[in-house]
């Protein structure tokens, strides 16, 4: 018996792999399956801001004069709605992961002892087991931070209108996606971040983002030093440069980033953040004993989750795989999609371009904001060793783009490629472009 601990992406993935192998595998799921991702993160937010990118759209045509006047938005109606649909994926997961095979107990709490397993407090037999507990919202340590009014990703079902006023603390991706769309919908925002924002991001992508984020004030080097209420109003102290100053909102979203949920797995070695530490085959320190997902730390995104899964399936199933974190595309998902893969920029040569006009972009020509492309190559060889592609198919180009970049390919592949037409990918043409550079440049 494979005992699986977790139905999120990770763990529904690693079961399905193993079950379809003949294994007889239980999945225990304390909440609903899909985990953080369908629930509280991805799905969520793509929601969201598929409502915030038509009301965007829409104030750009009124902006041109094509239409006379942008939608208003029903809050609750979507929230119900968007839970309706969420309802239904849960439901085709579930039928899809019992149809591979595997035994799925909803509403218990499965907890570890070393390689002793047990569900709530019956202990259970299991051969193997792959601990996918996920993570949860990290909390900063802010006195007030629990006052009624205050957010996370994981509550904030519970708000029922739109804020006139919304502060929200964070400066990574989370952060900046919500201020988008909170923004978009009406409210005035206020991001607080306590380093630069999006400080990790590409410099071109982040000034894209923050140009996007245009209506949004961005307080960078910012600590929140405590929150109060009165009369339903949050007031945040806050600290920046030495000074104090006051920041008043209607509700507060915390978007600090994510912390492995890892409180009810002992005995097996875990990390300053309570992750897993498990090797390059997702194995802890427990001999048959694994964990993929988030519950092992950083970077928290869906794609490596899965693949950890399929990982951990395959060495249990005696398949010598290992996980490589070098080639993995990300994506802020704004008006547009702000996406990329970066592996090295050392001694890398960098061109980039503006977006060229297509399906989504078009009307976009007379503000300038049709995206961008941009490529970091090796100057003796075109090896491609980073990409951004920044438009309604961003994160599509930057996946595919990161699987030929594990594949070794190099800007002179693409002088074959034609590509489709009309089209916002301008990764091709700088590509070719590139190749014609450093041929030129070598006299062939």
């Amino acid at each position: 018996m494979i005992v699986v601990l977790g139905g999120g992406p990770a763990g529904r993935i690693a079961s399905i792999r193993l079950a379809s192998a003949g294994r007889e595998v239980r999945l225990i799921e304390r909440g609903g399956i899909g985990g953080q991702c369908l629930h509280f993160g991805c799905m969520p937010v793509s929601a969201m801001n598929d409502v915030a990118r038509t009301i965007h759209s829409v104030r750009e045509f009124q902006r041109l004069g094509v239409f006379d006047s942008p939608p208003a938005i029903n809050f609750s109606s979507m929230l119900k709605e968007m839970h309706a649909i969420q309802t239904k994926i849960a439901a085709v997961l579930d039928s899809e992961t019992k149809s591979a095979g595997v035994d799925i107990i909803y509403g218990k709490t499965g907890r570890l002892e070393g390689k002793t397993v047990f569900l709530d407090n019956e202990k259970i037999e299991a051969d193997t087991i792959i601990a996918a507990t996920g993570s949860h919202p990290q909390i900063p340590d802010i006195e007030g931070i629990f006052l009624p009014g205050i957010f996370t990703p994981h509550t904030l079902y519970q708000l029922k209108n739109v804020p006139k006023k919304l502060a929200i603390i964070g400066g990574g991706v989370m952060a900046a996606e919500c201020a988008y769309i909170f923004s978009t919908f009406g409210s005035e925002v206020t991001i607080l971040s306590r380093s630069t924002f999006l400080k990790k991001i590409d410099k071109h992508l982040r000034a894209l983002a923050i140009k996007e984020l245009k209506t949004v004030e961005i307080l960078e080097n910012t600590q929140v030093q405590s929150i109060s209420t009165g009369s339903g109003i949050k007031s945040l102290t806050l600290v920046s440069d030495e000074k104090i100053f006051m920041q008043d909102a209607d509700a507060v979203l915390i978007a600090a980033g994510l912390v492995p949920r890892s409180e009810m797995l002992n005995g097996i070695n875990k990390g300053p953040a309570g992750e897993i530490i498990v090797d390059e085959h997702m194995q802890t320190s427990v001999k048959d004993v694994y964990a993929c997902g988030d519950v092992t730390g950083p970077p928290y995104l869906t794609p490596v989750a899965r693949y950890q899964g399929i990982v951990a399936a395959d060495n249990i199933l005696g398949i010598p795989r290992t996980m490589d974190y070098r080639f993995i595309p990300q994506s802020i998902n704004l008006s547009q999609e702000l996406a990329f893969c970066i592996t090295e920029t050392e001694g890398m040569a960098s061109l980039a371009i503006p977006g060229p006009a297509g399906p989504g972009t078009f009307w976009s020509v007379p503000s300038g904001t049709t995206g961008l492309a941009k490529l970091l190559i090796d100057p003796d060889n075109g090896a491609i060793s980073g990409v951004c592609a920044a438009g309604p198919g961003g994160g599509l180009i930057a996946g595919y783009m990161a699987f030929l970049m594990r594949r070794h390919f190099s800007v002179h592949d693409f002088e074959e490629f034609i590509e489709v037409h009309p089209s916002t990918d301008g990764v091709y043409g700088l590509a070719k472009y590139a190749s014609g550079m450093l041929k030129k440049r070598k006299g062939e």
